[in-house]
């Protein structure tokens, strides 16, 4: 494994590390304005939220590495503490990284990448039309986290207004995650895009606990098919099927194969392993476990 001591090495190669290495990282399009009123538009990909109560969202235009110096982004927050965020989805990418380019500050970006200027209703900014999600907010501090190439300035924001694409709500009225078809940053120039061949679900464990991989079966966790995704799987159930449902599904589901080798036990455990990692591929946890646990019953 290669060790690196961060203050022994050049801060772009550094940069390189940290950006290859944490990823995809969401996108805020952000958009501002000078005291003058000059508009500016740029993504930038050190972003999130941080809180919903109140709604906060955090982005860092950083310093140049290479020229120390500031972003327009930075300077207009110090001089107009408002910014409206606009969320990049695949549509729009390309505009969105012709953006970036290092225009002067007296260019609109909105103009060059082509992009529809929109009124805000609480702030001077203007919101990028075609975004399919809009956050107008005040800017509540800026911290900056050093003077030097590559150092972040925090622009902490809370959000006074969303706006939202009905193009990308569900029947709920919810965010439905496969239309709103985001795209995120990866290292060098490489992105990532949030579609249905890339996103899957996980059950979040908000209300059960899970018996954990202490409380695995010793042959379960030391298994040579199974890998540690389908052990933690397993370790989220909240207890183990009784003996009763076993003997069952063993009679109904399993018989053929413990008759085919009844005489050949490792390779029959091997088999019982392999059908439940497509079980578990399946979300079918009960039966994965079901399928386990027959081995050794009766």
């Amino acid at each position: 494994m290669l060790t690196i001591n961060p203050k022994e090495i050049p801060v772009p190669k550094l940069h390189h590390y940290l950006l290859g290495a944490i990823g995809p990282r969401p996108i805020a399009f952000a958009s501002t304005v000078d005291i003058s009123g000059n508009e500016n538009l740029a993504p930038f990909s050190f972003f999130n939220v941080f809180s919903s109560n109140p709604p906060v969202l955090i982005f860092s235009p950083a310093r140049s590495g290479r020229t120390n110096t500031t972003k327009d982004t930075y300077n207009n927050v110090k001089e107009v503490p408002e910014v409206v965020v606009n969320v990049v989805n695949f549509d729009i990418v390309h505009q969105m990284s012709l953006a970036s380019s290092p225009f002067s500050a007296n260019i609109n970006e909105f103009e060059k990448a082509g992009f529809t200027a929109i009124d805000s209703e609480t702030i001077q900014p203007k919101r990028v039309a075609e975004s399919p999600v809009q956050f107008e907010c005040k800017v509540t501090e800026v911290k900056e986290l050093g003077d030097q190439g590559g150092a972040g300035n925090l622009v902490i924001c809370e959000v006074l207004r969303i706006h939202i694409h009905e193009s990308v709500l569900d029947g709920d009225q919810m965010i439905d995650q496969e239309k709103i078809d985001l795209i995120s940053r990866m290292g060098g120039n490489w992105y990532c895009r949030a579609d249905e061949k890339s996103m899957f679900e996980i059950m979040k464990p908000i209300t059960t606990i899970g018996i954990g991989f202490d409380q695995l079966p010793e042959d379960i966790r030391k298994s040579s098919i199974l890998t540690g995704n389908d052990l933690g799987q397993l370790a989220g159930i909240e207890e183990l099927p009784n003996e009763t449902d076993v003997n069952e599904f063993k009679l109904l589901e399993l018989s053929d194969l413990f008759v085919s080798l009844e005489d050949d036990a490792v390779q029959l455990e091997k088999e019982l392993h392999s059908k439940a990692k497509i079980l578990l591929n399946e979300h079918k946890l009960e039966e994965a476990w079901l399928t386990l646990l027959s081995f050794n019953n009766g």
